[in-house]
């Protein structure tokens, strides 16, 4: 099929390791830092750990993956263009589709994120207004640049480092022989539930591997990055979400809407608090603002191939920014906003996101001895998990993410074999 990624290959190749790893990072450490780890105990309770380890494995398999296939098609669109060149044109439209209602969802999480930590007494008025500021700065074109990117993922970090020494000093974590042990077996789908929950905060990494127009020497650029941003990640998550999970107990992690807030709180710094919410509200809009753009973009692309309708691929002439297909992309999250709560965005747009992910894994099948695949035991670790982490996740949201997703398979078929 015809697709828009074609002039978008012909980027200027500008982004070394550090700032690829940088733009990856970033976007783990967005909203889901903050917001994850809350929901996640909900399922695995004093297994959350487990949890964490579990989503971090699925997501190195995902992530050798997804460099692999970058490497043999360095163009932007990630798992659209490898769908669509090693498995056909049905399977990279659905991980386009996938991609573009997971994120939806992920930016209605962001938001939502964002009004938890600053005004939770009106978490949805809030987050509707921040998509809505967020959507008019995009359409006048605004760009991140990398080092806005480097300096907000700095000040994130500054904020995560500032919590765990605040959990460090308060005693609790050297008291960890005073927890009252693990707890019960949460059952199977407790614990990979959670980590389908939490692999929504891991999937920043894809922002690498959908740069790889952009990067210098993508062969070796795109897997030194993601490798070292994902192994960071994973590293800080651990940290903080065990954290977390000792200081505030397994109760109060649970029902927390802004758990880093509580942790300081709890720990016995309440002067920092400002300082927590000021990180959260950075890394939510500053997540916030290129995720809009993006999910925009990718939705103008697939208007554009004719799998979506033609009028949302229109340009501004002004801009040059897809002003319809933002227009609509943010009505969307809007709705979802209103519809659905923190926990159950996350949820949905980790179902999303698992199934682009499995689509990649199942495109990594296809590379060839001579294009440098990776060990059939990760590619095929990495599907399996993929599904698996989908299918445990809360049934709400398992069942609208297979209505979501057969729809757009329904929307395939109808241009393929009715509308031709």
């Amino acid at each position: 099929m015809a697709t828009s990624s074609g002039p978008q290959a012909r980027s200027a190749r500008t982004l070394g390791t550090v700032d690829a790893a940088a733009i990856g990072a970033a976007a783990m450490l967005g909203a889901g830092v903050f917001s994850v780890f809350a929901p996640a105990a909900l399922g695995a309770g004093a297994w959350l750990p487990v949890a964490i380890l579990i989503a971090g494995a699925v997501a190195y398999c995902n992530a050798v993956s997804s460099a692999r296939l970058a490497a043999r098609h360095p163009e932007n669109g990630g798992t659209y263009v490898y769908g669509r060149e090693r498995l056909g044109d049905l399977w990279g439209y659905l991980a386009g589709w996938s991609f573009v209602v997971g994120k939806i969802a992920s930016c209605a999480a962001m938001a939502l994120t964002f009004a938890a930590y600053t005004v939770p007494e009106y978490a949805k008025p809030v987050a509707v207004a921040a998509v809505v500021v967020l959507a008019a700065v995009n359409y006048r074109g605004v760009r991140r640049s990398t080092l806005v990117i480097k300096v907000l993922l700095l000040l994130v970090l500054a904020v995560l480092v500032a919590v765990f020494v605040t959990m460090l000093l308060s005693g609790r974590l050297a008291a960890v022989a005073q927890v009252d042990g693990l707890g019960p077996w949460p059952g199977s789908f407790g614990v990979l539930g959670a980590a389908g929950m939490i692999f929504f905060a891991f999937a920043g990494y894809a922002r690498i591997a959908t740069l790889g127009g952009q990067v210098r020497d993508p062969r070796v650029t795109i897997p030194r990055a993601i490798t070292l941003s994902l192994g960071t990640v994973l590293a800080l998550y651990l940290v903080i979400g065990t954290g977390l999970l000792i200081v505030l107990g397994r109760e109060r992690l649970t029902t927390s809407h802004a758990p880093l807030v509580d942790a300081v709180q709890v720990a016995g710094f309440p002067l920092l608090v400002p300082f927590v919410i000021a990180g959260a509200a950075l890394a939510s809009l500053g997540a916030l603002v290129p995720l809009l753009m993006g999910v925009s973009h990718v939705t103008a692309a697939m208007a554009a191939d004719g799998h979506l309708p033609r009028p949302l691929a229109a340009m501004s002439e002004r801009y040059g920014v897809p002003f319809r297909a933002e227009a609509v992309v943010a009505a969307i999250v809007i709705g979802l906003i209103l519809v659905a709560d923190l926990t159950g965005a996350i949820a949905f747009s980790a179902f999303g996101v698992l199934v682009y992910y499995a689509i990649t894994n199942a495109s990594a099948l296809r590379l060839g001895p001579d294009e440098n695949r990776p060990p059939l035991i990760v590619p095929v670790t990495g599907l399996v998990g993929c599904v698996v982490l989908a299918t445990s996740l809360p049934l709400p949201a398992v069942v609208a993410g297979v209505l979501v997703l057969g729809a757009g398979a329904g929307l395939w078929w109808l241009r393929h074999h009715v509308l031709v």
